[in-house]
C-alpha cells in the first residue's frame, strides 16, 4: 500500500491577528508560526500520518526554506528521495495571515524561481509498488507525463483540481477521480449548483468521479449516475489553511481501503474539520487512523 506524489511544496509562516488590518496601520501579531505546507505536501504529510507510505517527487531550491520543507517531510515519515534540489533559486514560501474574529484567513505567497521537475528527473519506476499517483496539476508537463505512465501501468490517479489552467481538462481526463474546487468547477466545468445538470456536464468533459468541495457547504460528488451530497462537520474553526488537503488525503485514505464512496467522502470531510481546528496546514492533521467520523 503506497500513495506516489508528484507536485507542490512549500514553506509556510503564519500569522494571527485578532482582525485583519486596515490599510496603512499597525497590528500586533498574537501568534507566529513556521511549517511545511504546499498543496501536495500537506496531502503526503497527512496520508503518511493515516499510515500510508508516500513516496514524493517535487522540487526545492538550496535556500533555508527548502532545507526545512525537506525536513519536514522526512519528519512525517514521508519519503523524499525523489525530492530535486535546486542551486541558487528561491523555494516557494507563504506569508498566510488568520482573522481569528472572523475565522479567515488571507495567503501572500511567491512562485519559485527554479525550473519545474522535469521528465528525465523522475525515476524510470517512479510508479513501483503505487496503489495510488496523486497529482495537483501545478507542474504540467511532468503532471500529464505522470499520468499518461500511470493509466499504462495501472495505477489509478487523484487529482486535486484547485486552480483554473487551460489545460488541466487535458490532465483531468486522465484521472480516475478528480476532487475539484468550486472556482475549478465553475471556471472550467460550469458548475452553478444545479447537482442533477452538473452531472451531465461531467460525463459530456469526460470526467470520471467528480467530487466539488465548497468549503463550509460540504461537498458534492458525481459517480455515474450518482449524486452524493456531504455536509461539512460542525468545528469551532481556527484556521481553514489546508482543511482542502486533509480532506484530499482522507479521501484517498478512503479508497486505498476500499471503502463505500460515500463513508470514503464523510472520512474525507472528518479531516478537514480536524485540520482546522489549529494554526497551519499541518498542526490540526490527524495523528492517526484510529478517528470516527460519527
Amino acid at each position: 500500500m503506497a500513495v506516489v506524489g508528484v507536485g507542490q511544496c512549500a514553506w509556510d509562516t503564519l500569522a494571527v491577528v485578532d482582525r485583519f488590518p486596515q490599510i496603512d496601520t499597525k497590528k500586533e501579531v498574537l501568534t507566529w508560526d513556521e511549517q511545511g505546507g504546499g498543496t501536495l505536501g500537506n496531502e503526503m504529510a497527512a496520508l503518511s500520518r493515516l499510515g500510508v507510505p508516500c513516496r514524493f517527487h517535487c522540487v526545492v531550491s538550496d535556500d533555508r526554506e527548502g532545507a526545512a520543507i525537506r525536513q519536514s517531510l522526512a519528519d512525517e515519515g514521508v519519503d523524499i528521495t525523489g525530492v530535486v534540489t535546486r542551486t541558487d533559486t528561491r523555494s516557494q514560501k507563504a506569508f498566510i495571515v488568520i482573522d481569528r474574529s472572523a475565522g479567515t484567513r488571507t495567503i501572500f505567497w511567491n512562485r519559485p524561481s527554479g525550473e519545474p521537475l522535469r521528465q528525465d528527473e523522475l525515476p524510470p519506476d517512479f510508479l513501483r509498488g503505487a496503489d495510488f499517483l496523486l497529482l495537483d496539476g501545478v507542474m504540467k508537463d511532468i503532471s500529464l507525463f505522470a499520468a499518461r505512465e500511470a493509466r499504462k501501468a495501472g495505477v489509478p490517479v487523484m487529482l486535486d483540481a484547485g486552480k483554473t489552467r487551460d489545460w488541466m481538462l487535458e490532465l483531468a481526463r486522465l484521472c480516475n477521480y478528480v476532487i475539484a474546487s468550486e472556482e475549478f468547477a465553475r471556471d472550467m466545468l460550469g458548475w452553478k449548483e444545479e447537482p442533477s445538470s452538473f452531472r451531465q456536464e461531467v460525463g459530456k468533459r469526460g470526467l470520471r468521479t467528480t467530487t466539488v468541495t465548497l468549503g463550509s457547504r460540504g461537498s458534492v460528488t458525481f459517480a455515474g449516475d450518482e449524486i452524493i451530497s456531504c455536509p461539512a462537520f460542525p468545528v469551532d474553526v481556527v484556521d481553514t489553511t489546508g482543511a482542502g488537503d486533509a480532506f484530499h488525503a482522507g479521501y484517498l485514505y478512503g479508497l486505498i481501503h476500499k471503502l463505500p464512496l460515500k463513508d470514503t467522502i464523510r472520512f474525507a470531510s472528518a479531516a478537514a474539520a480536524l485540520a482546522c481546528r489549529k494554526v497551519g496546514a499541518r498542526a490540526g492533521l490527524p495523528p492517526s487512523p484510529k478517528f470516527r467520523t460519527s
